[in-house]
C-alpha cells in the first residue's frame, strides 16, 4: 500500500452529519506518515469538536477567515501553500456548490481558491441529494476543474434513507490520498539497494562499524516503491524503520553484503550502493573476547570486496548508482570514485556537515555522472530521496 510520509495534507470539514468521522480521517492519514492540519466550517463545528480535532491533529483547527493573530501573516495564504493536498471530507451539498461558483466567503473556500495543491471532495449526504441533477452537474464541473472526487458508499444513512451518499471509509480516503504519489515512472523495474553500514568483527563482541542510520537508503527505497519498482533491500546496521513493501535481506559484515548482492545483481535494472561499507576488516578475528593488558594492541586490516565496483565491471551489468560520502575535495573526490568504480553516476553528500551527515534526517547531495553535477539542495531526506529517484528514472530510463 502507498503511503503519505512527510506529505502535508489540509482536511477541510463541513457541514454534514458525516463530520463526527474527520477524527478518524485525521488519525487514519497519520497512520500513512502525513500532517495534518484542519479546517472545520461553521457546519462542521455543528457536528464535531475542535478539541477532538486539535487533540489528535495535534495542530491548532483553523476555522476563521478573520482571525487576526492567523491573517497578520495571511493566514489563509499560508495554509494554501502549506498543503500537498486538500481533502475535503466531508464535503455538503452547499460547500461542493460554494466550490462551483469560485465562492471565498469562509477560511475553506478560500484556501481553496488560493491553492496549487491537488483538491480531492468526499461528498457526504442524503441520497435523494446526492442523485439530484444539479448535485451530478457540479460534481461533473469539479472533475472538469482538476478536482478528485471520492465515490461515497451505498448504505442506511441517519436519516433512515437507504441509498448512495455515505461518507466513504476513512481508510479509503486516506489510501485514495496515498495513491496521489504513487506513480509508474519504474513500473516494471527491478532495482537492488543496499543501506545501513557494516560490522567487521574484532572477537565475539567487539566490532568495527561506522555512523550509518541506513535512513538516507530506506528514503531511497520508499521513493522506488512509490514510483512503481519491485524494490530489494539488502539492509546492513540500521537505527530506522524498515520499508516493508520491500524484500529485504538483511546482512551483517561487507562479506555477506557483497554474497547478497552477487546472488541477485543478474535479475537487476538499478543497483544503488547506499550502504557504508566498511573498507577494512581485521585479517584474523579471535574466537574469544580479547583481554586488555598493559601492552598495546594491534589490528591488522586487509581490504574487504569493493562491492560497487564489482557490480559495475559486470558483463551484463545494471544501472549502476554510488554514494560517496565525503569531508573535503568533495567534487573532486567523488568524481575519481565514478571513473574509479566504473558506475554510472555517484551522488555526494558532506558528512562534515552535522545537520546532513550521516545520522541527521536531513542531507543536501550533488547529483554526478560524467558529463554533468547537479545540486539537488537540502531538505528532508525523503524529499531528496524522490529528487534523486525522478533525476535516475529520467536520466537513464526515460527512452524505456
Amino acid at each position: 500500500m502507498s503511503d503519505l510520509t512527510n506529505k502535508r495534507i489540509v482536511l477541510g470539514v463541513s457541514g454534514s452529519i458525516a463530520a463526527y468521522k474527520s477524527p478518524e480521517i485525521v488519525r487514519r492519514l497519520q497512520d500513512l506518515g502525513a500532517e495534518v492540519r484542519v479546517i472545520v466550517t461553521n457546519g462542521g463545528r455543528e457536528f464535531v469538536s475542535e478539541r477532538s480535532l486539535q487533540t489528535i491533529s495535534k495542530n491548532k483547527v483553523h476555522d476563521n477567515l478573520w482571525d487576526k493573530e492567523a491573517e497578520l501573516a495571511m493566514g489563509h495564504i499560508e495554509l494554501a501553500k502549506w498543503a500537498d493536498v486538500i481533502i475535503i471530507a466531508p464535503a455538503s451539498a452547499n460547500t461542493i456548490a460554494k466550490l462551483c461558483h469560485g465562492r471565498a466567503d469562509d477560511l475553506l473556500t478560500t484556501v481553496i481558491l488560493a491553492t496549487e495543491a491537488k483538491i480531492m471532495i468526499a461528498p457526504a449526504m442524503n441520497q435523494q441529494m446526492f442523485a439530484a441533477s444539479a448535485m451530478k452537474d457540479n460534481l461533473e464541473l469539479l472533475q472538469k476543474r482538476g478536482m478528485d472526487i471520492i465515490k461515497p458508499g451505498f448504505g442506511e444513512q441517519a436519516c433512515g434513507d437507504v441509498g448512495e451518499g455515505r461518507l466513504a471509509d476513512p481508510l479509503d480516503i486516506a489510501k485514495q490520498a496515498a495513491d496521489l504519489f504513487t506513480s509508474s515512472l519504474l513500473s516494471g523495474k527491478n532495482i537492488l539497494i543496499t543501506l545501513g553500514g557494516t560490522k567487521e568483527s574484532i572477537d565475539p563482541v567487539r566490532f568495527i562499524s561506522n555512523h550509518s542510520s541506513g535512513k538516507m537508503g530506506m528514503a531511497l527505497a520508499h521513493a522506488c516503491i512509490q514510483a512503481g519498482a519491485k524494490t530489494t533491500l539488502i539492509v546492513g546496521s540500521i537505527s530506522v524503520d524498515i520499508e516493508k513493501r520491500a524484500e529485504i535481506i538483511h546482512v551483517v559484515s561487507a562479506e555477506d553484503m557483497y554474497k547478497a548482492v552477487m546472488k541477485k545483481i543478474n535479475s537487476q535494472d538499478l543497483f544503488i550502493s547506499c550502504a557504508a561499507v566498511a573498507d577494512f576488516k581485521p585479517k584474523k578475528m579471535s574466537k574469544n573476547k580479547i583481554k586488555k593488558n598493559d601492552s598495546p594492541m594491534t589490528i591488522e586490516l586487509i581490504e574487504n570486496k569493493d562491492i560497487l565496483a564489482t557490480v559495475s565491471q559486470l558483463e551484463k551489468k545494471p544501472i549502476c548508482i554510488g554514494f560517496a560520502a565525503e569531508t573535503e575535495n568533495h567534487i573532486e573526490n567523488a568524481r575519481i570514485k565514478l571513473k574509479k568504480k566504473k558506475c554510472d553516476a555517484i551522488i555526494l553528500n558532506d558528512v562534515s556537515k552535522s545537520e546532513i551527515g550521516l545520522n541527521s534526517n536531513d542531507n543536501e547531495v550533488h547529483f554526478i555522472t560524467k558529463n554533468k553535477s547537479e545540486i539537488i539542495e537540502k531538505n528532508t531526506k525523503q524529499i531528496i530521496a524522490e529528487k534523486i529517484i525522478n533525476k535516475l528514472a529520467n536520466y537513464f530510463f526515460k527512452s524505456s
